[in-house]
């Protein structure tokens, strides 16, 4: 399953994939923001999502706010979350060739939504290589 969340600083950006997932035919699960708001915390968000994505080991997330890098930082701090914010197409398959990234982060102020569609179908479509380099830097970092 996919996981899905915002805060208010992309929460435009989230809906937008949405649609976008819909038109590719993937299935997803939205986390929340239900609706802009404001006052709300990126961290509650990310979470929400990382919490599933260990959960199910076969599960991945999507998060979104204004940079990116707060989703990033807060998701980071579960146990078994490998998540990454690139800013192009490059970092998206590199995020998941040589890093087996399951949480994406991606900022609706730094990325503009066709680049995010992009940046989205790379990353979904992305298998890990499973080098033994890749897998040995991997366990370093666990």
């Amino acid at each position: 399953m996919l996981y899905l969340a915002s805060d208010h600083g992309g929460f435009h950006l989230k809906e937008t994939i949405k649609k976008y997932l819909e038109e590719l035919g993937v299935a997803y699960q939205d986390m929340g923001a239900n609706q802009l708001d404001p006052d709300d915390d990126y961290p509650d968000f990310a979470k929400l999502v990382s919490e599933k994505v260990v959960a199910e080991p076969d599960s991945r997330g999507i998060l979104f706010c204004g940079t990116g890098l707060g989703m990033c930082l807060a998701a980071n701090k579960f146990k078994g979350i490998r998540a990454t914010a690139p800013f192009d197409e490059f970092g998206a398959q590199q995020s998941r060739e040589h890093l087996d990234a399951n949480v994406l982060c991606l900022g609706e102020k730094t990325i503009a939504e066709e680049e995010a569609k992009k940046i989205v179908q790379i990353w979904l479509n992305t298998d890990f290589s499973g080098d033994t380099r890749h897998q040995r830097r991997l366990s370093k970092i666990e």
